[in-house]
C-alpha cells in the first residue's frame, strides 16, 4: 500500500519537530546557570536553538533528498522542464522567516525588559550639538575627547553624580583616579549611554541588597566593598541577595563578564554602569574581561566566588582580619616612652645603620 504524501509530511514534521525541541533543550552549549537573569536569557537562547535546528534539519533535509531523488541518470542527456515559480511557496517561505524573527524579537525584548535593560524613565531628551560644538578641536586638544563628550548643558550629570557617590568609599576613592578623568555627560538625545543592565522591574528604583565597586584597568579588576571597606583582587557574593556591581576604567575600556551570570557591561573611563544580578548557585567562577583592552587582555581575568551567606560572612570577618594585621605591621608602633634611637635601633640594626648617625641626623 503506498503511503499518501499527505502523510509522509506530517510524520516528517513530527520528527523535526520533536527533534528541535529535544535538541533545544539538551544541546549543553552553556555553562551553569549561577544567576537568576541567566534562566531567562537560556530561555532565549534555547527557543532559538530549537528553530534554527528544524530549519536546519529541514534545509539540509530537503538538499540531501533532492541530490539523490533527482541526480542525473546513466543515459539521460534531457533538458530539465522549465519551471517559471511558484507564488504560494515563494509567499510561504517568506512569511514563516519573517514571523520567526517577529517572534524572536519581540521574546528577546521582554527578556531584556525582565533583567532591567529597558528603563523609559532612564531615557531623557538631551540637547543637540550645535554648530559651535562641532568645529574641529584646537591644538592640544583630543579628537577623542571632542567624539566621546557632548557640549556643555544644564543638564544633570548622571556619570559625575554616580561617581562621587561611589568616591564617598575611601576604599574606592584610593582605587580610582576619577578627579584624572573627566566624567563624561549622556549623549544628546539617547539619554543614558551606559544604562543599568539585570534587576527586575519590580525591583527598579530600590537599592540593591549589597553593593560592590569594580574597577578595570590594565590588566586587572580591583573589588571594593562600601559597607565594609574591604579592598580585594576576587569577588565574594552570597546566594539569594541582589548585588549591584557598580564600575569604571582608570585607562580604556574594559567589559565585566561572568559566562555563568549571563551578563555583561562595559567598564568605560568616565561613565560609570551597573548590572545587578542575584546569584543561586554556589561555586567558583571566572571574571573575563570581552573587551580587547591591550597586549596581555588575555590574562584580565578575576575569580568570583558565591557561595552561602554564612561563608560570605565569615570571608568578610577574615579580610577585615587581614587588612588589621596588615596595618599594624606596616605601621611601627611606639609601645613605651622611648627615644626616638632607642626605638628605632631594632630596626636600624638590620638595615646596617649605626646609632651615632641617627643621632646626628636627629640634631
Amino acid at each position: 500500500m503506498k503511503i499518501p504524501t499527505s502523510i509522509w509530511t506530517l510524520l516528517i514534521g513530527i520528527v523535526l519537530t520533536l527533534a528541535s525541541f529535544w535538541y533545544g533543550q539538551n544541546h549543553g552549549l552553556l555553562p551553569a546557570a549561577a544567576t537568576d537573569e541567566a534562566v531567562l536569557v537560556d530561555g532565549l537562547f534555547n527557543a532559538m536553538m530549537i528553530v534554527s535546528t528544524g530549519i536546519f534539519l529541514l534545509v539540509e533535509g530537503i538538499l540531501i533528498y533532492s541530490a539523490f531523488r533527482y541526480r542525473r541518470r546513466a543515459g539521460d542527456n534531457e533538458d530539465g522542464p522549465p519551471v517559471e515559480g511558484n507564488v504560494p511557496l515563494e509567499i510561504l517561505w517568506t512569511a514563516i522567516p519573517a514571523i520567526i524573527v517577529i517572534g524572536i524579537s519581540v521574546y528577546s525584548f521582554d527578556v531584556y525588559n525582565e533583567i532591567g535593560g529597558f528603563d523609559p524613565h532612564a531615557i531623557h531628551e538631551a540637547p543637540m550639538m550645535n554648530q559651535e560644538s562641532m568645529k574641529m578641536p584646537g591644538r592640544g586638544s583630543a579628537m577623542a575627547a571632542t567624539l566621546s563628550d557632548t557640549p556643555p548643558s544644564n543638564e544633570p550629570n548622571l556619570n559625575q553624580e554616580k561617581s562621587d557617590e561611589a568616591m564617598q568609599d575611601p576604599a574606592t576613592a584610593e582605587v580610582r583616579n576619577a578627579d584624572q578623568i573627566p566624567q563624561l555627560r549622556n549623549a544628546p538625545g539617547v539619554g543614558i549611554v551606559a544604562p543599568t543592565i539585570g534587576g527586575s522591574p519590580d525591583k527598579a528604583g530600590k537599592p540593591a541588597e549589597l553593593q560592590v565597586n569594580v574597577t578595570g584597568l590594565q590588566y586587572a579588576w580591583i573589588f571594593t566593598y562600601p559597607e565594609s571597606g574591604i579592598t580585594t583582587g576576587e569577588m565574594h557574593v552570597p546566594i539569594g541577595r541582589e548585588v549591584q556591581i557598580s564600575m569604571t576604567a582608570n585607562d580604556v575600556i574594559h567589559a565585566f563578564w561572568v559566562p555563568e551570570f549571563r551578563l555583561k557591561q562595559d567598564a568605560i573611563p568616565g561613565r560609570q554602569t551597573e548590572i545587578r544580578f542575584t546569584p543561586k548557585k554556589a561555586g567558583d567562577y571566572v571574571l573575563i574581561c570581552a573587551e580587547l583592552c591591550g597586549p596581555y587582555h588575555g590574562a584580565m581575568r578575576a575569580p568570583v566566588v558565591v557561595e552561602p551567606q554564612e561563608a560570605f560572612d565569615k570571608w568578610v570577618q577574615e579580610q577585615l582580619v587581614a587588612s588589621k594585621e596588615t596595618l599594624n605591621q606596616a605601621i611601627a608602633i611606639n609601645p613605651a616612652d622611648l627615644s626616638p634611637n632607642e626605638f628605632l635601633a631594632p630596626y636600624t640594626k638590620d638595615m646596617g645603620i649605626k646609632p651615632e648617625i641617627l643621632h646626628q641626623v636627629h640634631h
